[in-house]
């Protein structure tokens, strides 16, 4: 047989997941973002909790979106942020607004009455 090895396939077949949207994953402080815009607004978010602008950071908060008591789905923000004010900002990193997203965006606010802040 002329072929290749079954070795040799997976040696050639090894390549590392591309996301459609040409996220590129990135690890700050041990933890993994789906996009560089992710990690970076994640270091803006870190300064002023350093400065006591913020209280609390909470990274990929889910939310159930629950209507008429049937669960249709979840959505994963990407940061839940508590200003010293004690104002409460549900922040998503976003590059596309595909129109899975615009869908969960209306019902976050329909079901939990909150407006999704984009960067």
């Amino acid at each position: 047989m002329n072929g290749l090895s079954i070795a040799d396939y997976k040696e050639l077949m090894k390549f590392q997941a591309k996301n459609k949207y040409k996220n590129v994953k990135t690890v700050v402080d041990g933890i993994t973002f789906d996009s560089k815009k992710e990690a970076k607004y994640y270091g803006k978010l870190k300064l002023l909790k350093d400065t006591g602008e913020i209280t609390d950071i909470e990274i990929q908060p889910r939310y159930d979106l629950v209507v008429n008591g049937t669960k249709i789905g979840f959505y994963n923000a990407d940061f839940k942020v508590t200003w010293k004010s004690g104002n409460v900002q549900v922040i998503d990193c976003k590059g596309m607004k595909t129109p899975v997203y615009m869908l969960k965006r209306k019902l976050m606010k329909a079901i939990h009455n909150i407006t999704i802040h984009e960067v």
